[in-house]
C-alpha cells in the first residue's frame, strides 16, 4: 500500500498528460482572481514547485519544475 502523505491545499486539475498551456492555465486558474498578477504567478509557481518536490515520477518532476520556472520567470518580467 502506498501512503500518500502530501495533501495539496487546492486541487488544480494539473495532469502530466496535458499540454503545457493547459497545465499552466489550470494552475493560474486555481489562484484567487482578486489577487494581483504578481501574487497569482508566485502562488502558481509555488504549487507547481511543491508537486515537483514531492513526486517520485521523473516525468511529473520535470514537467512541474518547468511549469514552476515558467511562472517564476513571468513574475520577474512583471516586477
Amino acid at each position: 500500500m502506498v501512503v500518500k502523505w502530501f495533501k495539496p491545499k487546492k486541487h488544480t486539475g494539473w495532469e502530466k498528460g496535458q499540454s503545457a498551456a493547459t497545465r499552466r492555465r489550470k494552475l493560474l486558474a486555481s489562484t484567487p482572481k482578486n489577487w494581483g498578477r504578481d501574487k497569482r504567478y508566485l502562488q502558481a509557481g509555488h504549487r507547481a514547485q511543491a508537486l515537483a518536490n514531492v513526486t517520485t515520477d521523473a516525468r511529473t518532476k520535470k514537467l512541474a519544475s518547468a511549469d514552476a520556472e515558467y511562472f517564476f520567470k513571468k513574475l520577474r518580467q512583471v516586477k
